[in-house]
This record gives structure tokens, sequence and C-alpha cells, in this order.
């Protein structure tokens, strides 16, 4: 019996068979060749099946997981087709005298280490991006032929990392939970965890090679461990749990289409988080009262051109279609150096954070604004959405961004496009805004607490950085005094308030936050029922 720690990035506990994916790297072997035409033409085949094998990919994913997150595997493909790559592979082939299958495989570390060694986290990413592809490309070209992850019997996942091609040829019923060496908590593998309710760890410090297929072993989500190879007393103790977990669940499916209202008739609404069209489907299925963050920014990211009005208006209506008559909040365009789209041409910053993004885009480049209030005012007309406005710090921003809602309005009038006049409200995320919330009630309809990015720039802790883990407290005093100024100047002011952030689904807080008087808490959508069956068990009526 083995036991690792790691982070968890969704809790939850299993017990099953383990399937070990392995780096195809030490399965290259060089060798000698005669035919350097010949090993170009196999790569030049390679690279059209590897092409067609990703189109593939992409309609899969385009249907489960939605077009943001499948768009990655259109920038793999367009990755193939990078000249300086190809170029590589054949002049290794042909300088060396060395099978095209070796070739590939020490290009792709060669760019992969190149990409990993810059300072722009957005390049940084792409190292992975490179590994992946170029392992498909060996695949091929050693007559691998695809991987056979669908066709698995319900297993553990344990891997060095795992990349968005292996999680998306997973049969998803199949999968009882994540065990990863490296990746992070916005990982393709987190966010994926989040969205199918399985236990995730991340970071756990494990030697593959001592790991094999078919071990036995305990994921525990709760205490961020998993034992290998666990006696007949942890595997007699984890079944107890699991059952218990499994009765939990079945008791939160009984709340489906109940009230969100405290013991003594205090009611709160209960929306979800989500990133993409495709993500719908998770709200309307954990019964969510609305959509509280749409992040418009995805469909901005995994492209080289900005959407047009068309294609927004098409996934804003689409959302507002399918939760026929709830509420759906969409989030104008949160993006920035951090989040980084080649062709916004934002270039590096030191401290993104802080820098050029968000609404400061919108507010120095109108247009790309304009074309997606154009777009959100269309599909007003197809449901129930509001609008809400990132990264605000000053009355000043806010009465700029009406005066463009107005020649939008005006635009549309002359044009004789139908809408309708849509709440719209901001996200207050910005010590700056918290003092000043007072005079920003007065302007909008109402305001979602961003809890991530208040806690960062309160305490001055990179969130992305996880050496400051520790330094990283969201329950400070600080924070929750800011909350209940917000919420109380909103109230003054006849206007609604909620949270957006992590913060929301925190069970330690739920309490706290409806004595404080918070309306609304938008959570990820696994979250909802949880957070409803703690609040049907208040009694906020005791004194405060």
């Amino acid at each position: 019996m083995v036991q690792f720690e790691g982070k968890s990035v969704y809790k939850g506990i299993v017990l099953g068979k383990v399937v070990v994916l392995k780096n195809h790297d030490d399965q290259v072997r060089r060798r000698k060749i005669t035919d350097a035409d010949a090993e170009i033409a196999a790569v030049e085949s390679a690279l059209e099946e590897a092409k067609g094998q990703l189109q593939k990919l992409y309609d899969k994913a385009l249907k489960e997981v939605g077009e943001s997150n499948a768009a990655i595997f259109e920038v793999h493909q367009m990755m193939l087709e990078d000249e300086d790559y190809i170029e590589s592979i054949q002049s290794m082939i042909r300088t060396e005298m060395v099978n095209a299958s070796y070739a590939v495989a020490v290009t792709g570390d060669n760019f992969s280490e190149m990409f990993a060694s810059m300072d722009d986290d957005y390049m940084k990413a792409r190292a992975a991006d490179v590994k992946d592809i170029s392992n498909r490309l060996v695949r091929i070209l050693e007559g691998e032929g695809e991987s056979s992850l669908s066709d698995m019997e319900p297993s553990i996942i344990i891997a060095d990392d795992l990349s968005p091609s292996e999680t998306v040829q997973m049969d998803k019923e199949k999968i009882l939970a994540f065990v990863t060496v490296h990746g992070s908590t916005n990982s393709h593998t987190a966010i994926l965890a989040r969205m199918m309710n399985i236990p995730a760890l991340i970071g756990v410090p494990m030697d593959l090679e001592q790991i094999h297929s078919g071990m036995t072993a305990v994921v525990d989500g709760f205490a961020g461990q998993v034992t290998f190879e666990p006696d007949e007393a942890l595997c007699a103790e984890t079944q107890k749990r699991i059952d218990e977990e499994k009765e939990k669940l079945r008791l939160l499916e009984d709340l489906k289409g109940k009230d969100n209202v405290t013991k003594d008739g205090r009611t709160v609404q209960l929306y979800a988080n989500i990133g993409s069209v495709g993500d719908v489907g998770y709200v309307l299925e954990n019964d969510a009262g609305g959509i509280g963050l749409f992040r418009s920014e995805f469909l901005y990211l995994g492209r080289d051109s900005f959407p047009s009005e068309e294609e927004q208006f098409t996934a804003y209506k689409q959302v507002a279609q399918t939760m026929a008559g709830k509420k759906v909040i969409i989030r104008t365009l949160d993006i920035g150096a951090d989040k980084q789209a080649d062709y916004f041409n934002l270039g590096k910053e030191d401290n993104p954070a802080l820098g050029y993004r968000a609404i400061r885009i919108c507010l120095k480049q109108p247009d790309i604004f304009k074309t997606q209030l154009r777009a959100l005012f269309r599909a007003t007309m197809f449901g129930n959405i509001s609008i809400m406005y990132p990264m605000i710090t000053a009355v000043e921003e806010v009465e700029e961004i009406f005066s463009i809602v107005k020649e939008v309005q005006a635009e549309m009038d002359a044009a004789g496009i139908p809408y309708k006049y849509p709440e719209q409200g901001i996200m207050i995320e910005t010590p700056a805004a918290v003092m000043i919330s007072d005079e920003l009630a007065e302007l909008v309809d109402f305001f979602s607490i961003g809890t991530n990015d208040l806690t960062q720039y309160t305490l001055a802790v990179d969130r992305q950085n996880a050496r400051l883990d520790d330094f990283y407290r969201p329950h400070h005093k600080a924070i929750l005094r800011m909350i209940r100024m917000v919420v109380d100047n909103a109230h003054k002011h006849g206007k609604w308030a909620g949270i957006c952030g992590e913060l929301g689904a925190d069970q330690e807080l739920t309490e706290e936050f409806l004595r404080m008087g918070v309306d609304e808490l938008s959570v990820a959508p696994s979250a909802v029922l949880r957070i409803r069956q703690a609040v049907r068990m208040m009694d906020l009526s005791s004194a405060d």
C-alpha cells in the first residue's frame, strides 16, 4: 500500500482499477535511413492523417464540451501547418539521415522546450500543444493508430498530465477519477473534473514507472490523497464512504425543483457560472435558477481573428433560448495578457492582472465593444438576458460604457433592428469599486462580486502563483467587510447584489452571506444542489 498527497481540484471518493497513460517519447528509436525523400513523404502523409483525426476530435468536443473548449483542436490543426515546425523536421531527416518518427519526436521536444522557456504565459501553454501534436504524428508514423481510450473499462486515469486530445477521446461515463503529476487548477483536466462531478488530484509526486495499469487505487478528493494497492481495511472503509456519498447525491437529486429558501423564509437565487454554450446542459441538469456568469471571452480564444457579430449573436441567442426565460447574465469581454489571443496584439505585460484587460480594452477599442454589444442586444429578443461589465474602477468608466451603449442603440434603431433594453450591471472585483459602490449603485441595475480578483487585489497576492497559496486568504476579514459594504450600498439604492466568484460555493460562508443580505450566489453547476441543501437547513431568525 503506497499513498501520495496532491492538490484536490474536485472532491469525492472512488475505488477502482487504474489506467496509466504514459508519454510515447521513450518508444521512439533513432534509425539510420537511406531514402530521405521517402521519410519526408511519410511525414506529409502523417500530417494529413493527423488533421483528419483532429477534425473528428473537434466535432466530438463540439457536441460534448462546447465550441470554446473544442477550439483547441482547431489550434492544433493550424500548428500542424506551421512552416518552422515542418521545415525543422524535414531538415533533421535530410541532414542527419534519421527516420521520420525520431525527427518528429526531437523537433517536438525542441519546440516544446522553446515555448516553455518563454516569459509569456500564453506561449508557455503552447508547449503542451506542441508535444500533443508531435506525439500524434509519432503514433501515426509508428503505425499505432488512434488511442483506444474510448474503449476502456471504468477506470481511474493516472498520467503525468492530460492533454485536451486525451480527455476528449475518453468515454466520460467510464472515468472514475483523474490523478496527475502536473497540471493546474485551471487546466482542461480540472475543468472537466468539475463539470463531470468526479474527484481529481493534481501535483501528485508519484513515479509513473512504479505504477501499472490494472492496479487498484483509492482516490480521496476530500483528503487530497491517492492510495495504490490499498489493504482490505481501507477498501472496506472506502466502499462505506462511497455508499454514503451516493446516498447524499440521491438526497440532493430530491432537491430538484425545490425553492432556495431558509427555514425562516429567506430566499436566495442560485445561478450557475459557465464558459460556453455547451455548458448549458450542466446548468439544466443541476437545476440552477439561471446563469449568473456566462464568460463571453471564450468566444475569442483559440482562434486567429475576432468573432463576428453573427457568431456572437448565435451563441448568445442559443443560450437564451435554451434557458427558456430564466435569467442569463453575460459578462462582456474579459481578456488580457493572461488569457491572450494573438490577434488582439496585446503584447507581453509584466503584470497582466493589473494591465490592459477587460473593460479597458473595450473602452480603448470601442469597435470591438460595439460588435459585442450589438450581438448581445439582438439576442435579448430570444430570452431573459442581462449584461455585466467587468473590471470597473471608476464612475467615469460606467458613464463611458453607457455612452457607447446609447450609440449602439441609436445605430440599431436607425437600422430597424429589434431589441429589448436589458438589465445592466457591473462586476465588483477591485477595492476601488467597493469603496465607491454607493455611487456606482446609482448608475447600474445590479452588482456581481467577483471574489477571486477582489481577493488578489485586496491582499496583493497573485492567485496564479502556487508559492503564495498560504497567503491567499479569501476568508480574510477585509474581504468579508467589503462584501457587506457592497451589498449594503446596493440595497440602499434598491439594487440587488450577488457573488459569482469561488466564494459563492464556499459552504463555510453561505450563512454569513445570507445574513449580509446577498441576493444571489452563482456557482459551478455541480455546486448548485449542495448550496440549496445548505440554505434549506438554515434558520436565520436567531440573532446575528
